[in-house]
């Protein structure tokens, strides 16, 4: 794939990240809660198909299925897949995991009850988060939620590095995220244009610091909805 600040829609840095060390074992609270709170009436979950775009090791879709769930899971990472698989074999769990990319979804038309996306899209620009979005609207069924989670340009590093468009940057040289080689930040204004297509947007905040309070490292998490 080529480099993700000129067309693709993954940054091949993380494919070296997931084959050399741990990331990402348990899901983060937000995406419980949305689970929880989709489908906390639901008899049979099996019926339930939930996707995960930019799964990585599998963190949320080894959640979504211990709940019982029907789970899907890409990311541009076969390191990542792979590890997931093996995760979710230990458990004797099921999951239909691909390596792939997220501007070219490889499922049909509203094949999904809801979609997570944290923290995924935001190593990509912006052309490449809008076309995501697009095919995460497609794969949707009418009315399903979908959950979305970028780092806001209050965390730290923003602006340290080389900017390439509005917000996006390459080489950050300081904050947690230095290690991948673009990073889109999101303010609350531009959510509205972002998530065009969709209805219902809430967005909320998550946030913590690091190294003894001196830093934040906050998420913006948009809920929204497929209209129908």
């Amino acid at each position: 794939m080529s480099n993700p600040v000129e067309s693709g829609a993954w940054d091949p840095v993380w494919e070296e990240t997931f084959r050399s060390r741990a990331w990402g074992k348990y899901p983060p609270e937000h995406v419980v809660r949305f689970v929880a709170r989709s489908f906390s009436g639901v008899v049979d979950r099996s019926k339930i198909r939930l996707l995960e775009i930019g799964c990585g090791p599998g963190a949320n879709v080894w959640f979504m299925a211990r709940e019982g769930f029907s789970v899907s899971g890409i990311d541009g990472s076969p390191s990542a897949i792979h590890l997931a698989e093996q995760r979710l074999a230990e458990e004797d769990l099921r999951a239909d995991l691909r390596a792939g990319d997220f501007t070219q979804l490889p499922w049909p038309d509203e094949s999904f009850d809801a979609v997570v996306e944290n923290v995924s899209l935001y190593s990509n620009p912006t052309s490449a988060v809008e076309r995501a979005i697009d095919e995460v609207y497609r794969v949707l069924r009418p009315g399903a939620p979908f959950l979305s989670s970028f780092f806001s340009e209050k965390t730290w590093g923003f602006g340290t590095g080389e900017m390439v468009e509005p917000d996006g940057f390459t080489n950050l040289r300081e904050g947690p995220l230095a290690l991948t080689s673009f990073c889109l930040f999101l303010r609350r204004e531009r959510v509205p244009e972002l998530f065009r297509q969709f209805i219902d947007i809430d967005v909320e905040s998550t946030s913590r610091t690091l190294d003894s309070e001196r830093h934040l490292l906050e998420q913006l998490v948009i809920i929204c909805r497929k209209p129908g």
